[in-house]
């Protein structure tokens, strides 16, 4: 976009008896005559006190020197304008969106034009990037990291009108780790889930092993769910052959790993455990509710009767 639209005067009185405007050593008018067939050049006035042209639409090519050129009874004069001509910056090269593997160096590459000539910056837009990392065309980057993947934003600034900003994704592929595997323990007949975390560029695929034997989806009363960082083992009814050793793998292009995780039996507690705690706690002088230190012995029986009803329902629960 060009900021400049010219319009030249040229004072004059009555001694003038010829006037003309140049372009270097163009003619453009002489008086009311039209020299050059540029039509944006257009005379706006020719009196006894001005004599003034307008170039419109003005480019680049305009920029220059112009001069009005007067004819008096004793002897010529001239009247010499610069014309400046600004243009907003403009980016006119900039690299594309790249993918490259951790460790290796790149090359980003932002060309831009404007009059006066704009000044270039790189930004690296992250919540951990700090001010501009290059103040220049061109930003290198050596042994890229996975941290510094992400949008990397250039701005072309000359003053003229607001920055122009592009921005080109980088995408750092690494191989995988595992963040997060735990194991658990889950009773006999129970509902239990394996959980395995990791994190790779591109995403990883996982693979669940028990022992040294894989584990097919399908098989009867496990799944596994995948995700693109988290993968899950679910047994809907643990039994006894169940509990052990697993191992979950995690694999992209570049690379592998694994953890191991551990399915242990946890024990319920028996009737016999529940009664015991019952009866130890009807027992138990004490302060503050539930307390039955001060009670008759008819009290008492009916206070144990109401601590044992929920512990007897919750188990029940545990079972079915």
């Amino acid at each position: 976009r060009l900021l400049f639209l010219s319009g030249s005067r040229c004072t004059i009185d009555n001694r003038v008896t010829r006037v003309a405007w140049l372009n270097r050593s163009t003619i453009l008018y002489a008086g009311n005559d039209k020299w050059c067939l540029d039509p944006r050049v257009v005379l706006l006035s020719n009196t006894q006190t001005q004599y003034s042209i307008e170039i419109q639409n003005v480019d680049v090519y305009d920029e220059g020197p112009y001069t009005c050129s007067v004819q008096t009874d004793n002897h010529p004069k001239t009247s010499r304008v610069h014309l400046i001509v600004q243009v907003s910056p403009k980016i006119v090269e900039i690299s594309s969106d790249i993918s490259i593997n951790e460790g290796n160096n790149i090359s980003l590459t932002c060309i831009a034009t404007g009059r006066p000539e704009p000044t270039v910056t790189w930004r690296h837009i992250s919540p951990k990037a700090v001010g501009f990392v290059s103040e220049d065309e061109y930003l290198e980057i050596q042994g890229i990291t996975r941290e510094q993947s992400g949008d990397y934003e250039c701005s072309a600034s000359n003053d003229v009108a607001a920055p122009v900003v592009r921005r080109v994704k980088v995408t750092v592929n690494y191989p995988p780790y595992i963040s997060e595997a735990k194991g658990t323990g889950v009773p006999v007949g129970q509902k239990g889930t394996l959980q395995c975390e990791a994190s790779a560029v591109p995403s990883a695929e996982f693979q669940w092993y028990k022992d040294d034997k894989r584990l097919i989806e399908g098989k009867k009363g496990v799944k596994v769910e995948n995700r693109p960082f988290l993968s899950k083992l679910i047994f809907f009814n643990v039994s006894e052959h169940d509990y052990g050793n697993y191992t979950c793998v995690a694999s992209n292009k570049l690379g592998h790993t694994n953890a191991s995780l551990t399915l242990f039996e946890l024990s319920e507690p028996t009737s016999s455990t529940l009664l015991q705690a019952v009866r130890t706690t009807a027992l138990t002088p004490g302060k503050g509710p539930g307390a039955v230190s001060e009670v008759s012995n008819g009290s008492w029986r009916r206070a144990g009767c109401t601590w044992m009803l929920p512990l007897l329902i919750l188990h029940l629960l545990l079972k079915f």
